[in-house]
């Protein structure tokens, strides 16, 4: 993407604070320890640990005697903390998905341990595969299950339960481009963009970044950026969520808002035209506001007439250059001498460049009798008066000419 970001600085504006932009839907509890039950959180989770431990030393289970016991009951209660914080960052889609890929993978397993039942192996060799498997399945449900799962809405139960038909509506991601455009917002509220809109926290992080940044320029995009974000979580038909998804640290926006669209089977909406051919070619759906913009253009056939203004000279002798209301160019032969003036052209041709479209035409023969009147009279009155002084009359000139 070619974006220039400086170094990362903290987000410290007042006028745009990172808390303004997160969605009205999304739980505030994500961090992975509460500051404000800080003493709490720590007093439960060292309960859990001492207990776990105390009791796989009392009953020393697998045989383990002692402080290999001890060992397993502290692993144990580890790993039950750690499921817990990575399912606090989960949403409620994830938890629901979890818990269906769990099912499954309890009942996958359930199949496999009767068929292995069936065979010939040892009774030792059949424990193992039999737990080998439930560990398996039950892990592979568990993770597919939470990855799928992000996708869907929280609504989706309710609108199950009343009998509504559901159709699960794909993500659309917002790059950091289309929002420091702003013409998003707009194609928004003209309702022609509806249903999820996610912002990733990278792309939100970029944003912040570019806000902060010592250049006036870059700072006044950035914080337009954040408002045309402000202003589309206010539309009551579209819903903008932010997206705490993990993903690689490694590799730049690009590369990751590509790699988060894979795994969520979302859209991206971008303007950036790098972005659009990489994630096009390995097959992601892109919605570029540019190509909508230049899709709604009007058409225009060569022979058509047009009114323009001519706004400066071209870059070709005795051409004029005017545009139109939505930016396209029109380069006017012989409009040079017409700059400042509003002229009829006649459209000769129609060409399509990578910055837009590009339209040719030239001054409309009927403006050339209008403009030639004045010197056809003058031009009749000299020869009026060039034929009374021959006669030998003396020519009569209006009031004011006879000087």
């Amino acid at each position: 993407m070619s974006r220039s970001v400086p170094e990362v600085q903290r987000f410290a504006d007042s006028s745009s604070p990172p808390a303004s932009t997160s969605a009205p839907d999304e739980p505030k509890g994500k961090t992975a320890f509460p500051s404000g039950k800080s003493l709490e959180f720590w007093l439960v989770r060292l309960s859990i640990t001492a207990c776990t431990t105390a009791l796989c030393y009392r009953f020393a289970p697998l045989g383990l005697r002692g402080l290999p016991a001890a060992g397993l009951g502290f692993s144990l209660a580890l790993i039950i903390l750690l499921a817990e914080l990575r399912l606090r960052r989960a949403g409620t889609g994830g938890l629901i998905g979890g818990a269906l890929g769990v099912a499954w993978g309890v009942f996958s397993a359930l199949i496999v341990t009767l068929i292995i039942s069936k065979t010939s192996l040892s009774e030792p060799t059949k424990s193992f595969l039999e737990f080998a498997g439930l560990f398996a399945f039950a892990y592979l449900g568990l993770m597919l299950g939470s990855e799928r799962g992000e996708g869907l809405s929280v609504g989706a139960p309710a609108e199950m339960a009343s009998g509504q038909s559901a159709v699960a509506e794909p993500l659309k991601l917002l790059d950091t481009s289309v929002l420091i455009d702003g013409r998003i917002a707009d194609v928004c509220e003209a309702h022609f963009l509806d249903g999820v809109l996610a912002v990733p926290q990278f792309v939100l992080h970029e944003l912040q970044m570019v806000a902060d940044s010592s250049d006036s320029l870059k700072r006044q995009r950035g914080r337009r950026g954040l408002e045309v974000l402000q202003r589309m979580q206010k539309m009551p038909h579209i819903d903008v969520r932010i997206l705490d998804q993990d993903v690689s640290p490694a590799g730049d926006v690009d590369h990751k808002l590509v790699d988060l669209a894979r795994r969520l089977s979302a859209k991206i909406v971008t303007n950036d035209f790098n972005l659009n051919k990489v994630a096009t070619v390995q097959g992601l759906s892109v919605l570029n506001v540019n190509q909508l913009a230049n899709a709604l253009k009007p058409v225009v056939l060569p022979g058509e007439p047009m009114r323009v203004l001519i706004l400066r000279e071209g870059k070709e002798p005795n051409q004029g250059v005017a545009y139109l209301d939505d930016g396209t160019m029109v380069v006017v032969d012989g409009g040079r001498r017409l700059i400042n003036k509003i002229v009829d052209i006649q459209v000769t041709s129609v060409h399509q460049t990578t910055a837009g479209k590009m339209i040719f035409g030239r001054i409309d023969d009927r403006q050339e009798p209008s403009a030639s009147a004045p010197r056809q009279a003058a031009a009749a009155a000299g020869a009026s008066r060039g034929e009374s002084v021959a006669n030998g009359r003396s020519p009569v000139f209006p009031e004011g000419d006879a000087g």
